[in-house]
This record gives structure tokens, sequence and C-alpha cells, in this order.
């Protein structure tokens, strides 16, 4: 076997590591209960490919009933455009000349290319950059708690939204937004209001977008909403499964890695650092969750070395050679530092995928 590029059938115990791992029944598990949720309530879902970027993950999102894709980056969406994916939302202030030419071209490309923006800035922005006979759709981002970008107040989205349909170039596609995990009643009372002041005003609404995965199952709870957005769903991850939104079980994605080295009873250094696992913490106080060895912790990361504390473990400890398996803390970031994915079922390998969308983050 070839190491570096594993053939169908393989044992995923003899491939060469560090390597993302990424099982088959789990995956398709992750994606038939979320879009099964959101099928009963009728809410259409948009997942976000930044969670795996690979193009035969998201044709198999398409496929259980996914309407359209998130990106978030221009060059992300080049590559799933390039793909033949035609309805495609990207939830990110767009600015500078080079970016909006290639935001026009993509727009002249697609059936349903669509942006956001949160402020007066970015909309004049993409009003000069887009004419009336190709518009680009615009939905307002709005800051319902997240703390990150958006207009912070409903009455904002309204002078923000009455600037778009005022610009020839511009539609207006509606309100988006990304907010704090288990805040449904807050998400609902911001945006109920936001669309009370648009129809006061005249402003047909015809997206309402809700998203993220720590939400994901509260989306029925934010019935002003018309779709929702998620990725990491698609494979979980140690912060997900402290979130609640799914056991260690329903983790698709594991790192496998070698120990190499042993030097003290306590103190074990494997090949993944944080060139493999990334350095996102995400509140945590270690780097990853060490499946055969839940008591040990991954205490600190160079950038090909982990350093593993031992000290917790009652049992039989890792050897030098030994592989393991770890559920990172962020899968998403771990998608970004891999050419390709491997996946499994039930050990062997199936499939191995590029992440044509990798490194692509402009």
């Amino acid at each position: 076997m070839n190491p570096s590029r594993p053939g169908g059938g393989d044992p995923v115990s003899a491939l060469s590591t560090p390597v993302p791992v990424i099982d088959e029944d789990v995956v398709a598990g992750n994606i038939a209960r979320v879009q099964a949720y959101m099928d009963e309530h009728g809410i259409a879902f948009r997942p976000h490919i930044k969670t795996h970027k690979i193009v035969a993950m998201a044709e198999t999102q398409r496929a259980a009933g996914a309407k359209g894709i998130n990106c978030q980056k221009v060059t992300e969406a080049e590559v799933f455009a390039a793909a033949g994916f035609g309805d495609i939302l990207i939830t990110y202030n767009i600015l500078g000349a080079e970016k909006l030419h290639r935001l026009r071209a993509l727009n002249g490309r697609l059936e349903a290319l669509k942006v956001t923006a949160d402020s007066a800035v970015t909309v004049d922005g993409l009003a000069q950059a887009f004419a009336a006979d190709r518009p680009l759709t615009v939905l307002v981002e709005c800051d319902t708690g997240g703390g990150r970008c958006g207009v912070q107040a409903p009455e904002e989205a309204v002078v923000l939204a009455r600037r778009i349909t005022g610009s020839a170039g511009l539609r207006f596609g509606g309100l988006m937004t990304y907010p704090k995990p288990g805040s449904a009643a807050a998400v609902e009372a911001w945006l109920s209001q936001a669309l009370e002041l648009l129809e006061k005003e005249g402003i047909p609404c015809p997206t309402v977008s809700n998203g993220g995965t720590p939400s994901l199952f509260e989306a029925h709870m934010v019935p002003s909403a018309t779709e929702h957005r998620a990725g990491t769903y698609v494979y979980n991850d140690r912060a997900m499964v402290r979130a609640g939104h799914c056991t260690f079980d329903e983790c698709a994605m594991h790192i496998l890695a070698t120990v190499i080295s042993r030097p003290t009873e306590d103190r074990a250094v494997i090949d993944a650092g944080s060139k493999a696992l990334t350095s996102d913490l995400l509140g945590f106080s270690d780097f990853g969750h060490i499946v055969d060895y839940p008591e040990a912790v991954i205490s600190g990361l160079s950038e090909e070395h982990g350093v593993v504390d031992l000290s917790r473990c009652a049992g039989r400890r890792p050897e030098i050679g030994e592989k393991i398996r770890i559920v990172p803390n962020h899968t998403c970031v771990v998608s970004n530092l891999f050419d390709e994915m491997v996946f499994h079922r039930g050990g062997r390998v199936t499939r191995v995928e590029a992440v044509a969308a990798r490194g692509m983050v402009w």
C-alpha cells in the first residue's frame, strides 16, 4: 500500500499519520438526522460547506434534501460554482476591488448567488460594482446576540434594506443572523420586529436565514426564519459534544496519530501538532479528546508534536509506535489543514476525497 494514497479496502490502521479519517456511516447518520429534522419542521436547510470543503460531501447533502449551500468566502464559492452548485449564499462582508471583480464574475455565472452586508460601506461598495442588468442579491446581517458581525437593532436593518433597494445594481434578499446558542426566543423577537418594520416600509423580505450547529435543533423555535445554516453537524467535534448537540459516537472525524516518544512514565509525544489538530481551544484547556485513552490530556502543541499527559490514566498507557484516535476540538479548521480526507467503513478505506476548497480563505 502506498501510505500517501490509500486504496479501497486498505485498513485504516495501516495509514501513515497524522491523518484525518472520516467514518462513512457516522457522516450518513448525521446528514440524515439533521435533514429529517428540517423536513419535519418545514425549514429549508442550507449546509455550510466550510466544515468539509469537499464537493462530493456537498453533493451528498444536496441529494439528501438541502436547498443550496453556504460558503464563507468568494474563492470558496468559486470552487463549488465550478462543480455545478448554482444556489450559493456567501455569509461575509465582501470588500476590495479584486474580491468585487471576482464576485461580479461569479454572479454572472450563477442562478442564485447571494451575499450579506452589515454596513453602508459594504453596501455602497457592492452597489458600485454591480449593475441593473445583472443585480446582486444582498441580505442584511443582523446581530441577534452572537456578538460578531451584524447591525445592532431591527431599525438599522430596515435602514440598510432601504439602501439596498435604492441601489440599481442590488436586490434586497432578506435577513441573515448567526446567533448565540440557546437564544431562540431572543432571536425570534429580534427578527419578528425587523420583519414588522420592513412590512411597514413596504419592503418584501423573501429570506430569513438563521444559523449554527449548536442551535440547530432549536431552529423550529424561530418561526420567522425560512432557512437554517449549519456546517459542523456533518462531522461533529468535541465542542459539539460539550454543547449537547451530539455524542462522541456521532463524531465522524478522528485524527489518527502515532505515539513517537515516551520520555517519562507520565508523558507521551504524538506526531500530531498544531499543523494537524489546530491550536483552537474553544474554551477547552487541552487540544482534543483521545478516544482510546479518555483520561489522557493533550496538554500542549508545537507545529509537529503533541504532548500528552498520561498521569490520570489508571490502566494501560500507550506505547511507542501505537496509533491513537483523536476527536478534535474544532473539526472545521482541520479540514483546511489537509489536502485529502480518508473515508472508511468498519476500519477499511472506502475512498479518498480531495479537500477542493482548502486554502480558499478570501
